[in-house]
């Protein structure tokens, strides 16, 4: 038995803990109109959250509430009639927020008869016009698109619940048509070898060899069986580059006409002495032969001569290191030549080429690397912003370690926190008046003196109250308690008059069920002549029902039957 008793009391406190602690959602604004809450502040218990009168609280599974005093919302439009051809009811209804219950807490629905005309067949629906195009248009079943198709409802605004249903309808579709697929370039193919093995100058038109490399359209090719058909790949199949790396190709020498006797001239190598001739028609150029045969009919100088360096033409341009520019580092190509054109001679020793075998060069035409984004630190947590009741704290980063540059990706995630802090001080809760009670009865001024259906005036009072002060709020705007009037006391006396027409109809009674009906009455205009229009300086009040008697058909009263109200 013990051991039972000790079980429950550990379920019974674990129940407890699991109520206490359970919570939901906390705002720091609470719409009055229409009853929804906004600017969350986090999760938190309704004590806590309830601290400020001006926020609104949520729980898991229910309607946004409001932590202050109670207050009505404003009364919603009428409604249409609920019944399309003849006689209904129209509604409006108001809610009470609030910690506790708005003052006369049945006054929250008002309903009036109707009677409506929507009796034509014509009121409804339109047929459903045709469907709009699917929002694919191609891909077969495998890629699924929408289509939708409205309709217009015929009836007046008044007539509206002779429309129900959606006006507009969605539903799955498919393109029966394979998408047209567009031609992707392959990669480029290895440079070919040159045309020729050297620069062709013997000519007046230069021989340029080439080299070549091509790409085909096949990565993918472009779709014929589709229609439209895919796009062909833009540009050009294939390059071609000229080989301006190359020597020029050797030129043969040939003998110009013999020259008259002459010195030998030669500092190097064999002179002649007598008649010489030259080679120089053409000169031997690029490593070409040399002119055959002797240069002078007699004495022959000849001792070799040294061969200087010449440079060949420079390689185009290589590759950029990189296909884009990133931050600080833009990238460099190249380009060589040789020595070689022809190169110095060993024996005798000629001279090198003058200058620098290779250039590099900054590629500052390529485009930005894209940059994507990344999170700066976390700012501090902002101080609690509230000195009563919860607030919430903030903290802040920024895109900018570095920033999304060039096309990067923005930074993922969010660039704002929050924390809800909470003081565990109540918030001061304003007064609100009270609505004023009804004027009382008017009675005289004297004790014991009778002021009924004579023309001695008296006066009388209503009063309100200063609602829901709590935690050292302000006090209700304006201090008056009470008004006081003077007045005569005219309840039920017979007066001259004349009926003159209908008060206006109260609202349907109860608002609900087969025996809902609403009131009026006749408007009985007494004749007052015989009474002073003020007491004492003040404009009189006449309090009470008069008895005019009887009107011409007797009827004082009228009742409406509320037909069709909705069920109790």
């Amino acid at each position: 038995m013990m051991e039972t008793l000790q079980v429950l009391l550990v379920c019974s406190l674990l129940l407890v803990s699991v109520e206490h602690s359970e919570s939901g959602q906390c705002f720091a604004y609470f719409n009055t109109t229409s009853g929804e809450c906004t600017q969350d502040l986090g999760e938190a218990q309704k004590s806590q959250c309830c601290q400020n009168p001006t926020y609104g609280y949520r729980e898991s599974d229910g309607e946004c509430q409001f932590c202050g005093p109670p207050v009505w919302s404003p009364w919603t439009s009428w409604s249409l009639c609920n019944i399309l051809c003849g006689g209904g009811v129209i509604t409006r209804t108001r809610k009470c927020f609030g910690k506790s219950e708005c003052e006369n807490p049945k006054e929250k629905l008002h309903m009036e008869p109707c009677n409506s005309t929507c009796c034509s067949d014509k009121e409804g629906w339109a047929m459903w016009l045709e469907w709009s195009p699917c929002s694919v248009t191609c891909g077969g079943p495998a890629l699924v698109g929408f289509r939708t198709r409205k309709r217009v409802c015929n009836s007046s605004p008044e007539c509206g619940l002779a429309c129900e249903g959606p006006s507009e309808q969605t539903e799955k579709c498919e393109s029966l048509n394979k998408c047209p697929v567009h031609g992707i370039w392959s990669g480029w193919s290895q440079w070919s070898q040159c045309s020729g093995p050297c620069v062709d100058k013997r000519s007046s038109n230069v021989i340029m060899p080439i080299r070549t490399r091509q790409h085909t359209c096949s990565n993918p090719a472009p779709s014929t069986d589709t229609q439209p058909h895919g796009d062909s790949c833009p540009g050009d199949s294939s390059e071609q580059q000229d080989c301006i790396e190359l020597p020029n190709c050797p030129v043969d020498g040939k003998w110009g006409a013999w020259l008259p006797l002459g010195p030998c001239s030669v500092t190097c190598g064999q002179g002649l002495q007598l008649s010489n001739r030259k080679c120089e028609n053409p000169v031997p150029e690029y490593g070409g032969k040399y002119c055959e045969g002797e240069s002078t009919k007699t004495s022959v100088c000849h001792s070799p001569c040294p061969v200087h360096g010449v440079w060949t033409n420079w390689s185009n341009w290589s590759e950029c290191s990189a296909a884009c520019i990133l931050q600080g580092e833009i990238p460099k190509r190249t380009r060589r030549r040789s020595c070689t054109n022809p190169a110095p001679s060993s024996n005798p020793a000629g001279q090198p080429c003058n200058g620098e075998d290779s250039q590099v060069e900054d590629c500052t035409r390529l485009p930005y690397c894209p940059v994507n984004g990344n999170w700066g630190q976390w700012s501090s947590y902002t101080p609690c912003p509230v000195t009563c009741g919860m607030g919430q704290q903030v903290k802040t980063r920024t895109c900018d370690n570095p920033a999304a540059q060039h096309g990067g990706k923005e930074c993922p995630g969010t660039s704002r926190e929050t924390l809800t802090c909470s003081t565990n001080v109540q918030c001061p809760v304003n007064g609100v008046w009270s609505d004023w009670t009804a004027w009382g009865e008017c009675y005289s001024p004297y004790e014991g003196r009778t002021i009924n259906c004579k023309t001695s005036g008296g006066k009388n009072n209503r009063t309100r109250t200063c609602l829901h002060r709590e935690h050292g709020g302000a006090l209700c705007e304006g201090d008056q308690l009470s008004e006081i009037r003077v007045c005569y006391d005219v309840n039920g006396c017979p007066f001259k008059g004349k009926w003159d027409g209908w008060e206006s109809w109260n609202y349907c009674t109860p608002p609900c069920g087969s025996a809902s009906k609403r009131i009026r009455k006749r408007k009985c205009k007494p004749d007052y002549s015989e009474y002073r229009p003020t007491i004492r300086s003040k404009v009189a009040t006449f309090v009470g029902k008069p008895d005019c008697g009887d009107p011409p058909d007797g009827i004082k009263s009228e009742r409406q039957q509320c037909n069709n109200a909705p069920p109790c």
